[in-house]
């Protein structure tokens, strides 16, 4: 099984590309999904969040207000390290569970594990190859204005809370650029998909283990 780290940046269309892979065989594991999944009401990291920053994150459903809560966190990194130390840990292992099913019903299968943060939150070594999703920042703000009826400094802001997407391009194995035609991404999404076949492929030949 070939594990890997899927990432990009606000607005280069890494749904978009994930939909792609699926569609050719790839299994992906949500990394925001799981989080949302585990705040669900009477689950024990809701229990936790509730316990460490109150019930006035609720809103009438007993669901956590994300916005109640990350306005709590923002502007206060021994509160936003708080609510890390509960929701990350709980999502590597619910990660790992559901790669280790994965790897029950098809040895051969090519995870990603789709994390927005990936870079941020320091999770590279995790994963046996990093794919990014890459899209200029000058298109990531083009693309933010329109989809978020955003001025162009309320865009460039929203890209200033994450990692340049420049940056994040050092550090990646393999990637996708998503600026062009359709077609364009599609045969870009073609030869990596092939390209993490061989690799697979090349991970059961040499027997190695996975460092997930």
């Amino acid at each position: 099984m070939l594990n890997v780290g899927l990432t990009g940046g606000i607005a280069t269309g890494k749904s978009t590309v994930v939909r792609m892979l699926v569609k050719r065989g790839a299994r992906v594991i949500d990394h925001d999904g799981l989080v949302h999944t585990l705040q669900e009401p009477g689950q024990p990291v809701w229990k936790r969040i509730i316990e460490a920053f109150g019930r006035d994150i609720l809103d009438a459903d007993e669901r956590i207000d994300r916005k109640k809560l990350g306005a709590l966190v923002f502007d206060d990194e021994q509160r936003r390290k708080e609510l890390e130390s509960i929701v990350h840990p709980a999502v590597l292992e619910e990660a790992q569970r559901l790669r280790d099913e994965i790897g029950r019903q098809d040895r051969q299968a090519i995870v990603l594990s789709d994390i927005p943060l990936l870079f941020e939150v320091a999770m590279q070594d995790l994963f046996d190859l990093i794919l990014l999703i890459y899209a200029p920042p000058q298109v990531q703000i083009l693309r933010v204005m329109k989809r978020n009826n955003l001025s162009r400094e309320e865009a460039i802001a929203r890209l200033k809370s994450q990692m340049p997407i420049d940056e994040k391009l050092r550090f990646a194995d393999l990637v996708i650029r998503n600026d062009g035609t359709m077609r364009e991404l599609e045969k870009s999404v073609d030869e990596v998909w092939q390209e993490l076949v061989l690799r697979e492929r090349a991970k059961r030949v040499q027997g190695s283990g996975s460092r997930v």
